[in-house]
């Protein structure tokens, strides 16, 4: 029974926010979900008047998630998933439990490989999922409870978290492997001044700590590209399109092949990388087991080396 007030939202209407919020097209999303396009949209105006705001930004072609829409679907993501758990366990199959994780994608591709390998042999029933997301939906994703934990950077977070710090990591210089400064071990930021950037949007909290210090240094970086990814910016580096900053932990194993990286000097800059949780939150046994996991792994590492899959 639908409590007294609270907003008329049915289930299939919350798969239709999510899916359009993952595929910004009503013909992607009406496919994904099966079902016909103005049914579609008419799940969306209904979620969308229920709740007296407006959830997506639309244009000819595009539809973007707002601010509350971003919040809406985070919170959908996660009642669908413990519709979806509570379904399977109340049927009789065995699902002990669903861990969610929310990192960037560096982390998701370079590190958890081998620890979730590991996890799933301790845990072979636990349901898992990645998230790859930049760091202001990380943060999103643990507020909302959409994600157990997140793994993302900690310098300087809100106090409705909890973090435990995991590795600082260096910023380095990524080139083209032709490139005038390759093969240089240190790159002075003043030195990127003439160069054209592939960087993280403008928002981010690396770009802000990039464009600070060259501030401080007195010159105006260049950003002739901006992608969502970290990763993006080695694939186009590589490319040749300009040069780009990232943290150490992005950097794949040597040798690198495609392009050339430097530590980025005088400033010498850093993130550190931790586990975000809410602050007084209970985590459930299984997503507190892959996170001591995490833990000791990075304990036995070097304090310069990073984790390598």
């Amino acid at each position: 029974m639908k409590a007294p007030g609270s907003p008329d939202i049915r289930t299939r209407d919350l798969r239709a926010i999510v899916a359009l919020g993952q595929h910004p097209r009503f013909a992607d999303a009406a496919a994904r979900l099966r079902t016909p396009q103005p049914a579609l949209t008419r799940a969306v105006k209904r979620v969308e008047r229920a709740l007296g705001v407006a959830l997506f930004t639309r244009t000819t072609r595009h539809v973007a998630l707002t601010s509350a829409g971003r919040q809406f679907s985070a919170v959908a993501e996660r009642v669908l998933a413990e519709l979806d758990l509570a379904q399977r366990q109340l049927g009789g199959g065995r699902a002990p439990g669903r861990v969610t994780i929310s990192t960037y994608s560096a982390f998701a591709v370079h590190v958890l490989p081998p620890l979730i390998r590991r996890y799933r042999e301790l845990q072979p029933s636990v349901e898992l999922a990645i998230r790859e997301r930049r760091q202001d939906e990380i943060l999103e994703d643990v507020r909302s409870d959409t994600a157990d934990f997140g793994i993302g950077y900690v310098d300087s977070l809100p106090d409705v978290f909890a973090s435990g710090l995991l590795r600082r990591e260096p910023l380095y210089v990524v080139m083209p492997v032709r490139h005038r400064l390759a093969r240089r071990r240190r790159i002075r930021i003043e030195e990127l001044r003439d160069e054209l950037l592939v960087s993280p949007p403008s928002d981010t909290f690396l770009r802000r700590l990039v464009d600070g210090a060259a501030s401080g240094a007195g010159i105006e970086l260049r950003h002739g590209l901006t992608v969502e990814r970290l990763l993006s910016v080695l694939g186009h580096v590589a490319g040749g399109v300009g040069v780009g900053v990232v943290p150490e932990g992005v950097l794949p194993p040597k040798p690198w092949i495609h392009f050339e990286a430097a530590h980025l000097v005088e400033p010498s800059l850093s993130v550190s990388v931790g586990l975000i949780t809410q602050r007084d939150r209970y985590m459930p046994p299984a997503a507190a087991k892959l996170a001591a996991l995490i833990r000791r792994a990075y304990r036995r590492l070097e304090p310069s080396r990073g984790v390598r899959g």
